[in-house]
């Protein structure tokens, strides 16, 4: 009963979005592959969108001429460091899931193992199923998801685990939920949970950034906040990086992050150094990063 009212909800939705959009064959495709080619990296996740969109539009198609479609299950696994883009790839989930009609709202919910775990019997459940209701027809994005399964055996983290995993059978309308978390920590969990890798059917890993990726990241975030910078503050941001960033998926660098605290304190620097100066000041000099800005 439920699957069905949800498949009639879903193809209103379609319908209702097909109206919506701007008169274009793949509007909802182009719009998120223009915030894929902001995205570094994570080729992984650029594939899958446009594997989703197809798969979506072509039972479209196929509801047209009266073949049968079955809605297919999108929960999901995300491994990698932090700053790697995991949650920036959820929300951009969430917008195009909504837009493709296939979630009702397309909102984002974050949760961590304090917002789903409680302290006391049945305590657990009930947070966990608030969570839920919060998330119905969007994300449901929880980081650091393994540590719900630190506590042994009588830790309600667990209890947490199988109350998510009824909803993703039973909830309507339906939301997608997203365990993230690092590499190795999210395959010992998942380890440990036999029948959990089976209910998560999209398992996408988000690889550390290269040094050249990462220098693309600082010069997109310039151009973001209208900087430009000098070729020693270029040299020094790259040798900052390269001092930084471990090798072999080490999970102490926080990869885009890094990156963005690094330029958002150069530009303190800079605003500090050039309010010194006690002089009015050109539009060049209002903009321009030098390398004592990247001490």
């Amino acid at each position: 009963m439920h699957a069905q009212k949800s498949k009639s909800r879903i193809r209103v939705l379609i319908q209702d979005r097909e109206r919506d959009q701007p008169d274009s064959d793949h509007y909802v495709l182009q719009k998120a592959e223009q915030q894929l080619y902001k995205l570094v990296g994570v080729s992984e996740l650029k594939t899958f969108i446009r594997e989703v969109y197809a798969w979506i539009h072509i039972n479209r198609c196929r509801e047209k001429h009266q073949l049968k479609t079955k809605r297919q299950s999108m929960h999901m696994i995300f491994k990698g460091n932090p700053g790697t883009g995991k949650t920036t790839a959820a929300r951009l989930l969430g917008d195009m899931f909504r837009e493709l009609g296939f979630l009702e709202k397309g909102h984002f919910i974050e949760a961590e193992r304090a917002d789903l775990v409680g302290e006391y019997i049945g305590q657990t459940a009930q947070k966990t199923k608030e969570i839920v209701q919060k998330a119905e027809g969007g994300i449901l994005f929880i980081d650091e998801a393994y540590a719900l399964a630190r506590g042994g055996e009588k830790d309600f983290g667990r209890e947490a685990i199988d109350t998510l995993v009824k909803a993703m059978e039973d909830q309507t309308p339906p939301f997608v939920l997203i365990l993230a978390g690092y590499s190795r920590e999210m395959e010992r969990f998942l380890a440990m949970n036999p029948g959990l890798p089976s209910r998560f059917p999209v398992q996408l890993d988000f690889p550390d950034f290269s040094l050249e990726q990462l220098m693309k990241i600082a010069e997109d975030m310039l151009v973001e906040r209208d900087y430009i910078w000098t070729w020693e503050a270029k040299d020094r941001m790259q040798k900052k990086i390269h001092l930084q960033r471990p090798g072999d998926g080490a999970s102490a660098f926080s990869n885009g992050r890094y990156v963005r605290n690094q330029i958002e304190q150069a530009i303190r620097h800079h605003a500090v150094r050039t309010m010194r100066e006690k002089k009015e000041h050109d539009k060049d000099a209002l903009r321009t990063l030098i390398g004592a800005d990247f001490k």
